[in-house]
């Protein structure tokens, strides 16, 4: 079968396509044929070595996945070959089949076509476990996004509206934040014509924000976080802007601020249960209209490197998706 392979940490153009073996499935295991990947800014981060999992080279990438079941191994009596699904694996998904933990692959409503599919898992997942059960996020309190154009800010938009939030979206143009407004934000903050720490005083009457989702970092993360309300909850989602910000402490002590680590792949691993909860939830909202994943564009396998290097200069709004065979 072929797979995208990543033989030497580098930029998406050190990625080459190849043949490789064919796949069996072990216990408890699904072997899935891929019609669409969606790729996730930890991709482009994967193949650098700059993600805290570093696989051991070479490797395939791609996590959220799309597909048809080929063959179960024992034990999975949830699915069977020819069920179409969705599902997500740490790395591995980039290629004609991939092999996929059984609690981490679920069938695919009817209505949801592949690459809606592959755009799903990753980005609501994540932004779901985050608001939800690491937030705790009320109605009518106030959340701000960062990033809130990409795939997981986009989901936590959505979301946060869902669940009954005042939402303020933060990205770097308004061509981003228009798609923000369309997707249900209240307030909308260009970081790079405001000062955001002093345009959350304004938009809040000083009060600050309850919750921050902050998949970014870099430098807006210390000011997101000054802008926070008393008892506010600062979720860490990721590091998209590069850089890892070091956070004076007093900060949270003064505010009475909770620091929330996010690993929506960790959770869902751990408490398979509760994220089958999750997803089940998620794919209710899906049915009723109520969440519409948002697709940039879509790639041939072939084309994975050129997808990534958008991903990185951050031309991307919502999610891209590669598509298989």
């Amino acid at each position: 079968m072929k797979a995208i392979r990543c033989k030497a940490y580098g930029p998406p153009a050190s990625l080459v396509i190849e043949e490789v073996e064919n796949l069996k499935p072990n216990a408890k295991e699904v072997l899935v044929t891929v019609k669409a990947c969606g790729l996730n800014f930890p991709d482009t981060l994967i193949i650098q070595g700059l993600y805290q999992i570093k696989p051991e080279l070479p490797f395939t990438p791609g996590s959220d996945l799309a597909g048809i079941v080929k063959e179960v191994g024992e034990g999975v009596t949830h699915l069977k070959a020819g069920d179409e699904v969705f599902g997500f694996v740490a790395h591995g998904a980039l290629a004609e089949e991939v092999i996929v933990p059984s609690n981490a692959c679920f069938s695919k409503p009817p209505q949801m076509d592949f690459p809606i599919a592959a755009s799903f898992m990753m980005a609501y997942g994540t932004s779901y476990h985050a608001l939800k059960d690491r937030a705790k996020l009320k109605a009518g309190e106030t959340l701000l996004v960062l990033g809130a154009s990409g795939g997981v800010g986009l989901a936590a938009v959505e979301l946060g509206k869902l669940l009954g939030a005042r939402v303020i979206a933060a990205a770097s143009n308004d061509e981003k934040l228009a798609l923000c407004k369309s997707y249900g934000a209240d307030e909308i903050i260009n970081y790079n014509s405001q000062d955001l720490k002093t345009t959350l005083k304004e938009i809040t009457n000083g009060k600050g924000v309850d919750v921050v989702y902050d998949p970014v970092g870099g430098n807006y993360s210390e000011a997101a976080l000054r802008g926070t309300a008393w008892n506010g909850r600062f979720l860490v989602v990721g590091f998209a802007a590069g850089n890892i910000p070091k956070i004076p402490l007093n900060l949270p002590l003064l505010k009475g601020v909770s620091i929330v680590g996010v690993f929506w792949g960790g959770f869902a691993m751990k408490n398979p249960s509760e994220n089958m909860q999750n997803t089940m939830t998620l794919m209710k909202w899906y049915a009723q209209g109520k969440l519409k994943p948002h697709i940039h564009s879509i790639y041939d396998l072939e084309e994975t490197s050129n997808a990534l290097e958008e991903m990185i200069n951050r031309k991307v709004k919502g999610k891209l998706v590669i598509k298989v065979n």
